[in-house]
């Protein structure tokens, strides 16, 4: 097994790094770093044996969190993060209607359960109390916990 990275590599995380457990004084799945987000690599090590765990400094955040490869590209590496990722909690800008009904009240909250990116735009899969909606970038904001 080789380091794809080295000592002082500048990365970006591909997927919502959540704690795993290993992190003190965090809920397990709590979200650590958002997708998109750069750090610096300070070493490399190996987790049972087959896994490259890399240990980045997110400056931003000033967090040091461990980081498989497969998590992780280069920061020069052509990316397009989208506006929101799986599991953010999201609220309706405005109300959502189907058949003439309202389904979902403006300032309801939702979760992020899929992204897609289509000729549209950005397409986002969000349940709404029980049920699963597709809605545009447009139609949800952001729910900062």
């Amino acid at each position: 097994m080789r380091a794809k990275f080295a000592l002082g590599d500048e990365v970006r995380v591909i997927r919502a790094i959540r704690n795993d457990g290993t992190m003190y004084g965090y809920a397990t799945g709590e979200l650590l770093v958002r997708r998109g987000s750069t750090g610096f690599v300070r070493g490399c090590g190996t987790f049972l044996m087959d896994q490259i765990i890399y240990q980045v400094h997110f400056l931003a955040t000033d967090m040091i969190v461990g980081c498989r490869e497969q998590e992780i590209i280069s920061a020069t590496a052509s990316w397009h993060a989208g506006h929101f990722q799986f599991g953010d909690s999201v609220t309706s800008r405005h109300i959502l209607t189907s058949d003439g009904k309202v389904v979902v009240r403006a300032g309801e909250r939702g979760r992020i359960e899929r992204t897609d990116q289509g000729e549209n735009g950005e397409i986002y899969t969000v349940m709404f109390g029980e049920r699963w909606f597709q809605v545009p970038a447009s139609a949800i904001r952001l729910l900062e916990e």
